[in-house]
Parts: structure tokens; C-alpha cells; sequence
């Protein structure tokens, strides 16, 4: 099964981070990813920029409206997006626990339901 790690955490600039907690960031992270490869379950794996980065749009209302920022206002933002490819969600909670966000945030474990490969959709109905 695939899931998507949606890892959601308070956003905090390098300045405010200082640079110990930066490093120790940056080296959880680094060893995170390290050891869902080296497991052989990691799909992809992205940090976002930040929310002030975001632009979102709608055209729910029959028009087109673009929104600087994102959708909602929340404390925690969506800061990275884990894939992995597991036996089960016990598996995927397995990992999950292990996100360095997970100490500070949250981590929502999200079932993929279909995804693009060889330039197709595909889904576990196809297999």
C-alpha cells in the first residue's frame, strides 16, 4: 500500500530556528529519509517551501480567484510530503512515528488511492 506522509509542524525561519536546531533538523530529516531508503519503502520525499510561498486558487464560484497564501490559517502548516510504499497502515505508522515532526507537529498518514506511473494512472484495482 502507498500513503502519503503529510508532515504538518509550526513554520520557523532559520534566524528563529538559530543554527544548532537548524542542524539537528536538517540531520533528523537526513537520517529519516536515510533509513526509509535503506528499508526500501521511500516513493519521494519533499520539504515545501514556506507558506508565504503559497498561492492557492479556486474556481469554485464559476470564476477563477487566486489567493496569495494558503487555503487556511492554521498554527501548524504543511511543511513536507513523505510517499512510502508499505505492507499496511501498520506499517505506514511504523514510519510515521519515526518523522522528526512527529516530536512537534503532526503527521497525517493519507492512503493514495491512485498515481501516475510510465506516464499513466494506475491504482491497486490495475495490479
Amino acid at each position: 500500500m502507498r500513503y502519503s506522509l503529510l508532515l504538518h509542524y509550526p513554520e520557523m525561519t532559520a534566524e528563529q530556528l538559530g543554527p544548532e536546531a537548524l542542524a539537528e533538523g536538517m540531520r533528523a530529516f537526513d537520517a529519516y529519509i536515510t533509513a526509509l531508503d535503506d528499508a526500501g519503502v521511500l516513493v519521494g520525499a519533499e520539504v515545501l517551501r514556506p507558506v508565504s510561498a503559497t498561492t492557492t486558487l479556486t474556481l469554485a464560484g464559476g470564476e477563477l480567484v487566486v489567493q496569495d497564501g494558503p487555503f487556511a490559517d492554521t498554527h501548524e502548516k504543511l511543511g513536507g510530503v513523505v510517499d512510502i510504499d508499505v505492507a499496511d497502515l501498520d506499517a505506514a505508522i511504523h514510519w510515521a512515528q519515526q518523522a522528526p515532526p512527529a516530536a512537534y507537529g503532526h503527521v497525517e498518514i493519507r492512503p493514495v488511492a491512485t498515481w501516475v506511473a510510465d506516464g499513466g494512472w494506475t491504482s491497486y484495482d490495475h495490479h
